[in-house]
């Protein structure tokens, strides 16, 4: 059975993080998002799959702990 398109509110419930956190993911980070037309939308495999290997880290990158390196 093909696996359904999850939207932005799917991941936000599935991973229980917020869809600011979401969009940051995808510039900052790379995470797997496909647009379908103004919308992204996702393969719960594909964030599975970043998720596991480390692209949703924390990797210290909030503008306090920016600053607190330079």
């Amino acid at each position: 059975m093909d696996e359904r398109w999850l939207t932005v509110e799917d991941i936000c419930g599935y991973l229980n993080v917020s869809n600011e956190t979401i969009y940051k993911w995808i510039e900052q980070r790379n995470m797997p998002a496909h647009r379908v037309g103004r919308r992204w939308m996702f393969k719960q495999s594909e964030v599975d799959d970043w998720v596991r290997s480390g692209g949703a880290a924390d990797k210290g990158d909030s503008p306090d702990a920016r600053e607190s390196k330079g």
